[in-house]
């Protein structure tokens, strides 16, 4: 019998993509064709916070053995079979703590990265694979410093992980950006409006950005750049009278900004890495929009059509970049457990597969680099310079 060479864990945690269950599906077949056994995590960190160290214990929703029967079938469709939480084991509120840990936690915010690390110790787990955006690995990071081994795949459909010029998710949400606001057109021209259609992207715009740039929107504005509302309006209403089907189209990124103003939040909750919930800028700008639009149009008001695109760019199955990626990346995870070197993030880079330090995730922040990549004025991506860019032309380093 051939002696197996240890445990892999592996999870999702933050909001779901396409291409994470091809992750999943990679890191699996190779690590059990390698001679490893494989634990899937379920609900992201919250499998490791809620475990109960007990062989009697009805375990099931908080993990998993992976075959490559489970993977297999999973691995060509969407979101995650192993679900996902936003769960952050150094920050569990009071009223999160798993019943069988309030006697010994019980402060208003917890810390249970001990409880964490016995449990990976219970599970037998020697590795841990998170898959997620810097919110997931950062606390990755932190088990790293514990004296944990962990390799980290860079996820999130913003495309805003530091240290990697490409993210699963993100090929898909720009695919199915500009698919929907193809569909949206006939509706824009029948009735000669102007479209505001919301899109991800809390701190980076690169989600509104890529589209624009590939011709799906005439403008868009970014949390990297407050936008001037008269402005925009007067820009938007120029584009629709120059189409003959005399409408036009901007994607607002939720995490976008009126000058003077702040990002416009949906109520005062917080999630657990203190994130308030967005909501409702693509209503505001619709709405101003429409308050200003007379004045630049000969004292005739233009109405508005206002769509968030929201879950519908992140259902569904993955493209061939979010189907092929999450392949490589996984590969890359395996390489690195077989060398015995932990503590990195796989990345692509210049269109090369790389590892870096795990830390770059928590050490910087990811951003739309405006001088070179964003017209200020005109409110829409730079069509120059691309000679010698990453497949999809924008990272923060330029």
């Amino acid at each position: 019998m051939t002696k197996k060479k240890g445990v892999i864990g592996i999870l999702t945690g933050g909001g779901d993509v396409p291409g994470l269950n091809p992750a999943i599906r990679a890191v699996t077949i190779r690590a059990l064709r390698e001679g490893y056994e494989v634990i899937g995590i379920r609900r992201g960190w919250a499998g490791l916070v809620d475990l109960i160290r007990d062989k009697k214990a009805d375990n099931s929703h908080c993990f998993m053995q992976l075959t490559e029967e489970i993977v297999n079938r999973a691995g060509r469709t969407g979101g995650t079979f192993l679900h996902t939480s936003r769960t952050n084991p150094p920050r569990i509120r009071k009223e999160n703590v798993p019943p069988h840990l309030r006697e010994k936690y019980s402060d208003e915010r917890n810390d249970l990265t001990e409880e964490v690390l016995k449990n990976l110790e219970f599970l037998g787990i020697d590795y841990m694979i998170p898959i997620g955006g810097d919110d997931t690995l950062s606390y990755g990071v932190r088990l790293y410093q514990e004296g944990f081994k962990v390799v980290a795949i860079p996820k999130t459909m913003d495309n805003d992980v530091p240290g990697t010029d490409y993210c699963i998710g993100f090929s898909t949400c720009v695919t199915r950006t500009i698919s929907l606001t193809n569909n949206l057109r006939t509706i824009g021209g029948s009735h000669e409006r102007i479209m505001v259609l919301e899109v991800f992207g809390r701190y980076a715009g690169f989600t509104a950005m890529l589209p624009t740039m590939a011709g799906a929107a005439n403008r868009c504005v970014i949390p990297e750049w407050k936008f001037n509302i008269d402005q925009l309006t007067e820009l938007l209403i120029h584009d629709r009278n120059r189409n003959p089907s005399h409408y036009s189209i901007v994607l607002v990124s939720e995490g976008a900004m009126f000058e003077g103003g702040e990002m416009i939040f949906a109520d005062r909750s917080t999630d657990a890495f203190g994130h308030a919930k967005l909501g409702g800028i693509g209503d505001l700008v619709s709405s101003e929009i429409q308050n200003r639009s007379a004045q630049f149009n000969d004292g005739v008001p233009i109405n508005i059509i206002n769509q968030k695109l929201g879950y519908m760019v992140r259902g569904g199955d993955p493209d061939a970049i979010d189907s092929v990626v999450p392949m490589a990346f996984g590969n890359l995870a395996l390489d690195l457990i077989l060398k015995n070197i932990h503590g990195r993030l796989v990345v692509l880079k210049n269109g090369r597969y790389d590892n870096v330090p795990l830390s770059v995730v928590s050490g910087t922040k990811k951003m739309v680099n405006v001088p070179e990549f964003y017209n200020t004025e005109r409110y829409r991506p730079k069509y120059e310079t691309f000679e010698m860019k990453p497949l999809f032309i924008m990272t923060s380093e330029g």
